[in-house]
């Protein structure tokens, strides 16, 4: 399968949700109380993790193939985010330039370290940027639901985030474990994809037209399905048919374990 979107579009998206990011923790009015969706962190926590992760990206984009990546951060021992709320606001811009910078030097196509070696993602820096559209999205709809303000990802952002997640998360080449079934998923901006579950690992496709139903459907906004990816919504905000049995054990499941 393709990206859904050219890689300056997706450069465009990263400028766009990081600024969405930015504005939704620059009018909290609090920035110490605890993300739903996170609840480990606080919202200033979940700013230094935006910020730390994305200069860890520029690190990693920049040294190019084969690289060890950083060592990872920990935002409740890394005082590197400024408290002061100007400050802040001007480091997190800072660190998703850095990020942007690194995209546009490496282009779509160079390789870099990525954790998902045995997914159908490709190890470049095409699909980190790829990816990092839909963790900064996910994490501004978090800001958002903290403040009691939360909206759902923009369609253009969503639908692209399904696509990204069943290709870079969900797809594996490690042999699937429980019986083999098939699952589709339509989302109502038009667009449907397969994942065919055996022991050749979980595949995604684009849903044929006129293909006989899977095992299991999906069916909802983009933006639901992603959300429920990332375990922000329960499953049941999704219209479902057949056995659901096949997505519990693919969400419950690590191929890496």
């Amino acid at each position: 399968m393709h990206p859904l979107l050219e890689f300056p579009e997706v450069l465009r998206l990263i400028e766009d949700r990081s600024a969405a990011f930015r504005a939704a923790i620059a009018s909290a009015p609090d920035l110490d109380v605890r993300v739903p969706g996170c609840p480990d962190w606080t919202l200033r926590e979940l700013a230094q993790h935006l910020g730390d992760g994305r200069r860890r990206q520029a690190a990693i984009v920049a040294a190019g193939p084969g690289a060890e990546p950083p060592a990872r951060t920990d935002p409740k021992g890394a005082p590197t985010a400024p408290r002061d709320r100007a400050a802040l606001d001007a480091w997190l811009g800072e660190s998703t330039e850095l990020m942007l910078a690194a995209l546009r030097e490496a282009g779509p196509d160079r390789g870099c370290w990525t954790w998902w070696g045995r997914s159908q993602a490709p190890e470049t820096s095409g699909a980190v940027a790829r990816h990092q559209v839909q963790e900064i999205a996910v994490h501004t709809y978090d800001v958002r639901l903290t403040r009691g303000t939360a909206q759902p990802l923009p369609a253009d952002v969503a639908v692209e985030g399904v696509d990204e997640f069943l290709t870079t998360v969900s797809a594996t080449s490690v042999p699937w474990p429980f019986d083999p079934a098939t699952i589709d998923l339509h989302a109502t901006e038009g667009r449907s994809w397969r994942l065919t579950l055996d022991a050749g690992g979980v595949r995604c496709e684009d849903l044929a037209a006129g293909a006989e139903p899977g095992d299991m459907t999906m069916r909802g906004p983009a933006s639901d399905l992603v959300l429920y990816f990332y375990d922000r919504i329960p499953l049941d905000r999704l219209e479902t048919t057949g056995d659901t049995e096949p997505m519990d054990q693919l969400a419950g499941w690590d191929p890496n374990a």
